[in-house]
């Protein structure tokens, strides 16, 4: 089973920087493509970011060049280097593994942008 766990979520003024941390196991972390995901209150979750197995990454408009995806296979964990965060950055943000049709979820970790 695979198991994904969401760290490095708080409490942040705007134009602050979080980085959040998704420790993976029960997989071959290295062949998969992992995502970050965001939902704010009272929105539909949406796809922030996104990092395939060869490195290859993507971005929602609303982050590029603020955020940053990467991920260590030594370690089986997915990054989400955020910077110049805003307050519409406010939301649960949920790490996604993906193989093939197999897709499983974290917990997620709250982060809160104050204006």
């Amino acid at each position: 089973q695979v198991q994904l766990v969401e760290s490095g979520g708080g409490l942040v003024p705007a134009g602050g920087s979080l980085r959040l941390s998704c420790a993976v196991s029960g997989t071959t972390f290295s062949i998969a493509a992992f995502g970050w995901h965001r939902q704010a209150p009272g929105k539909q979750r949406e796809a922030v970011a996104e990092i395939r197995s060869g490195g290859d990454t993507s971005y929602a408009d609303s982050v590029k060049g603020r955020f940053t995806i990467s991920r260590d296979n030594a370690k089986n964990t997915v990054y989400l280097q955020m910077n110049s965060l805003k307050p519409e950055d406010t939301a649960v943000y949920y790490c996604r593994y993906r193989y093939g049709l197999k897709s499983n979820w974290g917990q997620g970790t709250q982060v809160t942008v104050s204006s």
